[in-house]
């Protein structure tokens, strides 16, 4: 989230900013004037409690040297003062609440690089890599393929939990889990994260700590009479490993990696996308988050993207990428890069990681410093993250781009070795 006192004093700067992003400028006329009924009720709160102050060190010498009648005015007094301290107190609380909140739904700004738009459509194309793929027949979509392989099972799937789930069988759960163990191995040994497994379900101030709450509660999955959500992504509970701690900045950049399934409502998206493994309640990615100084995460936003982009290269994908506008730009990012892989089945470009610079947002909300030895305080770190990739759809992207004609699909040579028989 922003600071409190940097949204005071950049108020129009901020108000700016977060309509290129489609938020309500009314926003900000309730927040100047919560924010002036706090300033008003912190000043008469003050102004008792020092005029309590005041009046009590006249009480005690009143009661030493016997005078009562004169100390039990004041003492009257007092108590009224101090009703009406509780009573502006409470108030204050409630006005506070009430900032938290309009705080907490204020997105992160822009980078300055971002271009302006109102949606994907105007989203910045920066580069391409790769062929598109040439068939000597029409290449099909992936449900049909797997479909007709019996590696993709819609109806079993819509049976067992409803529409937007899917049953892998056969070849398509080995190629996901394979595709897992390439992802993890590349990204450890070669790029250097470590990896961990974290919890699938995470408590709402988890949540909050990386702008899921209370934005997006529609789009989440809550386990009933719990504290519990289920993770949209491995980046809320990864991120929150050092929530309030102090990391070293010797220490840094700290890099995970982590597999998790992931749980969406998608919740505003109906009608969208609704055949196929494209946006389904659950999927699986391998994560990638990183911390790091302020002065180092636009370095590490390029490695971050490089990471991800070398998953496609080696996979012999093509794709492109493209800089997210103002008004596609994810809530809590600063800016974003999205990767989108070339699907000849359905003849276009889909996202299949997107990867995020968060600057110290997130890390204000959970709560995440660093301090060197030679620092009398500590800052904030910057937070960085990014999928690498999302399983499912490089399965598919896999499918539609090594399909052969005989209906049947091709292994991506780096993928080999995870096939191989083992017992």
């Amino acid at each position: 989230m922003l600071e409190l006192r940097f949204i005071r004093e950049n108020i129009d700067l901020v108000r700016e900013k977060s309509q290129l992003r489609g938020v309500d400028p009314q926003l900000f006329e309730q927040f100047t004037r919560l924010d002036e009924q706090r300033l008003a009720t912190l000043g008469e709160a003050e102004a008792l409690k020092n005029k309590r102050n005041t009046v009590s060190k006249e009480i005690g010498p009143l009661k030493q040297a016997g005078e009562h009648e004169k100390a039990e005015p004041l003492i009257r007094e007092m108590k009224q003062v101090s009703d009406a301290i509780k009573a502006l107190d409470t108030d204050l609380a409630e006005i506070e609440q009430q900032l938290q909140e309009i705080v907490l739904s204020i997105p992160n700004l822009c980078h300055e690089s971002v271009p302006q738009g109102k949606d994907d459509s105007d989203n910045l194309e920066i580069k391409r890599w790769g062929t598109l793929p040439e068939f000597g027949f029409t290449p099909k979509p992936h449900w049909e393929l797997g479909e007709a392989l019996g590696i993709l099972d819609f109806e079993t799937s819509a049976k067992l939990a409803g529409a937007r789930f899917s049953l892998l069988k056969g070849f398509g759960s080995k190629l996901s889990r394979a595709l897992v163990n390439f992802f993890l191995d590349l990204h450890t040994q070669r790029h250097g994260y470590t990896e961990v497994l974290p919890p699938y379900m995470v408590n709402s101030k988890t949540m909050t700590g990386t702008g899921q709450l209370p934005k997006f509660e529609e789009d989440l999955f809550r386990i009933k009479d719990w504290d519990l959500w289920l993770i949209p992504t491995a980046e809320v509970p990864v991120t929150n490993i050092h929530a309030g701690e102090t990391i070293a900045e010797a220490d840094l950049p700290v890099k995970y990696t982590a597999y998790t399934p992931c749980f969406r409502s998608e919740a505003g998206s109906y009608g969208k996308d609704t055949r196929g493994l494209i946006r389904q309640h659950q999927f699986e990615k391998v994560e990638l988050v990183k911390f790091t100084t302020p002065e180092k995460s636009e370095e590490e936003l390029e490695s971050l993207l490089a990471d991800a982009e070398e998953v496609l290269q080696l996979l012999e994908l093509p794709y492109r990428v493209v800089t997210l506008c103002t008004g596609d730009l994810g809530f809590s990012a600063t800016k974003t890069y999205d990767i989108e892989v070339w699907l000849p089945g359905q003849q276009a470009f889909r996202e299949i990681s997107s990867c995020s610079n968060f600057l110290d947002f997130q890390a204000r909300r959970a709560g995440i410093r660093y301090k060197s030895l030679d620092q009398k305080k500590s800052r904030l770190v910057h937070t960085l993250n990014g999928s690498g990739l999302a399983v499912g759809r490089t399965l598919l992207a896999i499918m539609e781009n090594y399909q052969q004609p005989d209906g049947t699909i091709a292994i991506p040579k780096v993928l080999e070795p995870y096939f191989e028989t083992r017992f």
